[in-house]
């Protein structure tokens, strides 16, 4: 970020002091800039990119010396209870990183403070998921940090086995391969093994059908529209695959995907990239060490004929409304999330937060996959009363709903729809 704004508080100190009382120019200065700035990291920053951290501090100290960095690193369980704990004292960090699914609540509550998006490096090419996470009533709140995508993780050699050569490019070429899987392997088999209740997959068929959870009716209001039929014919295709390749427990969640995958009972799962990994892991793997030398990733295809738009992982970093060092801040986290930020993020294996140095990872093997999938993203609906409805697992429900015939996909979503509607816009 231009360090201008910072300057220009400076020389408004200067020039009203020597108006008051003629003092002396860089006295005024250094009363008019913090000391220090507290930032507020998960410990995923201490542990994989400290190097990152020290190169933010640097940066900030060199256009501001004397300002020192204060850094408090918290598991991602413990970091919302003790921000909640400050929130109503003097004592709040003047930095702190968010999930983005964890913004819309704080940013609801009016607990971060407005920033200008043009003042961040790549703000104009920031992922369209990140971006809608960070921002809230048209304003923006929150500067993107990095972002984790979700793609198909394949067994290659159970799919050559049979018959199938190539990972598929269009939902007709998936489809048609795991139907062979199937046949291959048996009803007891998970040609692709997609836990009901992970409402990520699923809610990922609604858009790629033009629908939505919900729609912005206005006046910050928002209304369900699962229902519609857009939504339903995504729901319907996401149903037919349920039905045919998911020979698993209709009932569980995506908490233990991976590890099912681990155990050899499934040629494909859908979900985040780190997934497939991590089935592989020898502590997990099952296998007797087939998936990790057998396993490719590719972009997962929707049947609308383009690319699967996925709901994107990651963090944001926020500027709390109490902080008494805003613009520091504010200038930090563009150290830590600008270009030379993301560069080294890129190499310890994340996706940036914007489409510009996106691009070349697409024509990266490792990468091609993740780097590709997260150019089509949606976001929760920017609802005052979103938290609601994940509390009340509503879209959990009506999918456990679906996949086990207990309802329709008609019956299903109008009754989630009727939920939804009841909580939505309640604060």
């Amino acid at each position: 970020m231009k360090r201008k704004l910072i300057a220009a508080i400076g020389l408004a100190g200067m020039v009203v002091g020597v108006a008051a009382c003629g003092s002396d120019k860089a006295s005024d200065k250094a009363e008019s800039t913090p000391k220090s700035i507290t930032v507020w990291l998960t410990v995923d920053a201490q542990n994989n990119w400290p190097e990152l951290v020290k190169q933010a501090d640097a940066a900030l100290k060199k256009a501001h010396p004397g300002v020192t960095v204060k850094h408090e690193y918290y598991a991602w369980g413990d970091k919302n209870t003790k921000f909640d704990a400050v929130l109503a004292s003097d004592k709040a960090p003047d930095v702190i990183e968010m999930g983005n699914t964890e913004m819309l609540g704080y940013e609801i509550k009016g607990a971060f403070a407005e920033l200008d998006a043009s003042k961040f490096d790549n703000s104009s090419a920031w992922l369209d998921g990140l971006k809608a996470s960070g921002e809230y009533a048209g304003k923006t709140y929150g500067v993107p940090y990095y972002a984790g995508a979700r793609v198909a993780a394949w067994r290659t050699d159970i799919a050559k086995k049979a018959g199938v050569t190539t990972t598929p490019t269009t939902y007709t070429e998936l489809t048609a391969d795991l139907d062979k899987i199937q046949e291959k392997n048996g009803s007891k088999f998970s040609a692709w093994y997609q836990p009901s209740r992970d409402w990520y997959a699923a809610m990922s068929f609604v858009y790629d059908a033009g629908g939505a959870i919900a729609t912005d009716s206005g006046g910050g209001k928002f209304t369900a529209s699962l229902s519609s039929a857009e939504s339903v014919k995504g729901l319907t295709a996401w149903k037919a695959a349920i039905g045919k390749y998911m020979h698993g427990d209709l009932t569980k969640d995506e908490s233990d995907r991976y590890i099912v995958f681990g155990q050899g009972k499934s040629a494909m799962i859908y979900g985040a990239s780190w997934e497939g990994g991590a089935a592989a892991d020898p502590k997990v793997d099952k296998t007797g060490g087939k998936l990790k030398t057998n396993l490719a990733q590719f972009v997962f295809p929707g049947p609308s004929g383009k690319n699967m738009p996925v709901f994107l992982g990651g963090s944001d970093l926020a500027v709390p409304v109490k902080s008494k060092a805003q613009d520091l801040a504010a200038e930090w986290i563009n150290d830590f999330t600008g270009t030379a930020g993301q560069k080294v993020l890129i190499g310890k294996g994340n996706l940036p937060n914007n489409t510009t140095q996106l691009a070349p990872l697409k024509s990266v093997e490792a990468t091609k996959a993740t780097a590709t999938a997260a150019e089509s993203s949606w976001f929760i609906p920017a609802a005052t009363g979103w938290s609601n409805v994940e509390k009340a697992q509503i879209l959990q429900d009506m999918l456990q709903s679906i996949a086990t015939g207990k309802k329709t996909v008609a019956e299903a979503t109008a009754d989630a729809d009727t939920a939804i509607d009841k909580v939505i816009n309640n604060s």
